[in-house]
């Protein structure tokens, strides 16, 4: 066979050729690859870009290496670092219009970055040209290449610079810092971040040096940073305050189940007195059950069975009443005096009424249903 012969399959059963599958897109340990779409005639087209880490390589050598640089850049205690005009003009605007600016001496053209240390513009300079960062630069000028990023519009080194720092260079002592820093460079995730650890960490980010400075030249900040833990505080406790009164009224509704299980269907030994009760009666589901046939039971035998005069009868005689405010039909309700409450409903004083009202609203409300289908098919059932 001849060459093409040789890397084309024929198939078994038609005889016809078939291309082998394609080979593997590069790997991500050798390349960063990137895929984007364009409309290309009306139809879907496939670019795609594949940067290598020797490509990488080349960038960082031609910027360590200053090959035919035309750019020179002054930096703090009389550093210099030559770089490309064109590369940086495309990597920030703000440098492009400084370099457009800037004095010419033949080719060359000369710009200053001061007022963070020469091996934080390096750095900076570097990332323009191959994206990349040593680990160690990082750690040490994470701050001042956070401000090189917002002063000449590097967003893409503005976001390494956020990452970082809410991955481990962000603590307890510098937090302060990092909060001012991030308010003023338009960093509105550090910010947050930075915001959300002072909250939780109010009392030890307080006795930093970051916090005194900040006393004494931003007292307003720190006013903002005290009213916003009271805040969060008062947020807190009130979370707090509507999961227990949940719980509350979910255990109010789950008592209102029982009760219409005890009186319609009976349970363990107490029930209608129609019921014939088991030996081995099967287990009873609701949870309220024990706790309120002890209630029964003592409502039943106790001599001060009077509104006021036994707490525990006061309390059966407001799960009763609160019953006939949740039932739909009083009339065949087996529950004991349920509809003997639904006559007093109509004297009670109007400032009650709203009282019982909104307890009901809330219990139904937890329990996230519109009505009270519990109630009303324990009704129809009893019929």
């Amino acid at each position: 066979m001849g060459t093409m012969d040789n890397i084309i399959e024929v198939s078994p059963l038609a005889g016809e050729r078939v291309a082998p599958m394609a080979p593997p897109l590069p790997g991500t340990a050798t390349s960063s690859y990137n895929q984007k779409g364009y409309l290309m005639n009306g139809s879907q087209q496939r670019r795609y870009c594949c940067v290598s880490t020797s490509t990488k390589e080349l960038w960082d050598r031609l910027f360590d290496e200053g090959y035919r640089a035309d750019v020179s850049i002054y930096t703090d205690n009389g550093g210099t670092i030559y770089a490309h005009a064109n590369i940086l003009g495309m990597s920030s605007p703000v440098i492009k219009s400084m370099l457009k600016k800037s004095k010419r001496r033949g080719r060359q053209r000369s710009i200053s970055i001061p007022g963070v240390p020469h091996d934080a513009v390096r750095a900076f300079i570097r990332f323009l040209y191959s994206s990349c960062y040593e680990k160690e630069d990082m750690e040490e000028f994470v701050l001042p290449l956070l401000v090189l990023s917002h002063a000449y519009v590097v967003p893409e080194l503005k976001q390494v610079c956020v990452q970082q720092l809410e991955q481990g260079l962000l603590t307890i002592e510098n937090v302060i810092d990092i909060f001012q820093l991030a308010l003023l460079c338009d960093a509105p995730r550090l910010s947050f971040i930075c915001h959300r650890m002072i909250l939780r960490n109010i009392k030890a980010v307080s006795a930093t040096e970051g916090w005194q400075a900040m006393k004494q030249s931003h007292p307003i900040l720190e006013r903002v940073l005290l009213q916003s833990k009271i805040d969060e505080d008062n947020r807190q406790k009130d979370r707090i305050r509507k999961t227990n009164e949940g719980k509350i009224y979910l255990q109010l509704y789950e008592a209102m189940e029982a009760l219409v299980h005890i009186c319609r269907d009976g349970c363990r030994t107490i029930g209608p007195h129609d019921k014939d009760f088991k030996a081995n009666q099967s287990p009873c589901d609701y949870a309220a059950c024990k706790g309120l046939e002890l209630l029964v039971r003592h409502f039943a035998a106790c001599k001060l069975r009077v509104p006021g005069g036994c707490v525990h009868c006061k309390r059966m005689w407001q799960l009763l009443e609160l019953h006939s405010r949740l039932c739909d039909n009083s009339d065949i309700c087996r529950v004991p005096l349920c509809r003997t409450f639904r006559e007093k409903i109509r004297r009670q004083s109007k400032k009650d009424e709203i009282k019982w009202r909104i307890l009901v609203k809330k219990i139904l409300r937890t329990k996230t249903i519109a009505g009270a289908p519990f109630f009303s098919s324990a009704i129809a059932s009893s019929r």
